[in-house]
């Protein structure tokens, strides 16, 4: 019995780490969904000269902390909706215009 659990516990600890994104609020209208711009950078293949990526991610907010403008810090999750795939972790800083 305590073999079968112990290697439950390895089993759980080897599981990936979630996927952190770090992104700019855009958007904070919707009933505890926010949606997340992150930009990176990516060289070209043909030209080989970094461009700006941007995507929006729709990410999952419980406690409606986050506010447009704002830095934050999302991790991957299951499907919640139809577009969400993402949950906010942490507000990383503040936007200074809205306070």
């Amino acid at each position: 019995m305590t073999a079968e659990t112990a290697t439950q516990a390895t089993a759980g600890s080897e599981r990936g780490e979630r996927t952190e994104l770090i992104g700019k609020v855009t958007s904070a209208k919707m009933e505890k969904t926010i949606v997340v711009e992150v930009i990176r950078l990516v060289q070209h293949a043909k030209y080989r000269r970094v461009i700006r990526i941007a995507k929006k991610f729709y990410a999952h907010d419980e406690k409606r902390q986050a506010k447009p403008g704002d830095t934050v810090r999302i991790s991957s999750s299951r499907p919640l909706s139809k577009l969400k795939r993402w949950r906010l972790k942490e507000v990383l800083t503040r936007n200074a215009s809205a306070q």
